[in-house]
This record gives C-alpha cells, structure tokens and sequence, in this order.
C-alpha cells in the first residue's frame, strides 16, 4: 500500500515542490488548504500535479479543524509548510503570524498525538528566526 502525507502549506513554493516529489515517490498527497482562491493553486497546476493531490479545505489555527482533518485522513507523514511567507506582514501582522506558524503548528501535533504517535512529522522553518547572524551556517546550537 502507498503512504500517505498531508501537506499543509500545500500552494506555497516548498508544498507545491514537495507534492510534485512526493507523487514521483508513489505517495497519495492530501493538501490542506486555508482558503479557496481562483489563483492559490497556479503552482500545482504549473507542475501538472493539480489533479493528483487531494485537497482537503480546514483552518490550521482551530484545533477542531485540525482533528477532524487528522481523524478522516489515513496519513504516515506530516509536513507543516503552512506560514506567513512574507517577513514584513509577519511584523505587520503578528499576531496571525503566531498563531499560524506557533498555535497551527501545536495543533498538528495535538491532531497526530489523538490520532496516531506512529505518524511522522516535519515542521518547516525559516532562518529569519535567527535574527542577525555571524555565520550562514544555522544549526542546533545558533
């Protein structure tokens, strides 16, 4: 049987890459999408992958949201991509920024501890967290 992921973050750059790697790989890609736009799948469509993902509407920042995903979707891995993409909203918007890359990213993990500690996951990151570094190389102990 193929494995499963659930992508959220799914229409950015990295989802929309990581989907087209993952179906290379044999996987069923599941995609949680925020909200709907006629533009917000250009890169899916743009790497011919629009029709082999399944997108599953929710809201990364309600925990029931989450579940529900979580509970109807047989998955093996996670990847949370999903974030605020532009650094100068993230300080204009704060507050939607933590709770999508802090409160979205507990609530994933609460969704895979209910559903099945046995699923994989991987959060995705940016170096801007850093702040101002001496050394382009981040590791475990910047």
């Amino acid at each position: 049987m193929a494995k499963a992921a659930l992508i959220t973050g799914i229409t950015g750059q990295d989802g929309a890459y990581l989907s087209r790697f993952l179906l290379g790989r044999g996987y069923h890609v599941r995609g949680l999408l925020a909200r709907r736009s006629s533009d917000s799948l250009w890169r899916l469509r743009e790497l011919g992958i629009a029709d082999d993902v399944e997108l599953i509407d929710g809201d990364l920042c309600d925990l029931s949201s989450v579940q529900r995903i979580m509970q109807s979707s047989a998955v093996d891995e996670v990847y949370n991509l999903a974030a605020q993409s532009f650094v100068a909203t993230s300080w204009q918007q704060p507050v939607l920024t933590a709770q999508v890359t802090g409160v979205g990213a507990l609530n994933v993990l609460e969704a895979i501890r209910a559903r099945d500690t046995a699923i994989r996951f991987y959060q995705a990151s940016t170096s801007e967290m850093f702040g101002l570094i001496k050394h382009e190389q981040q590791d475990e102990n910047t």
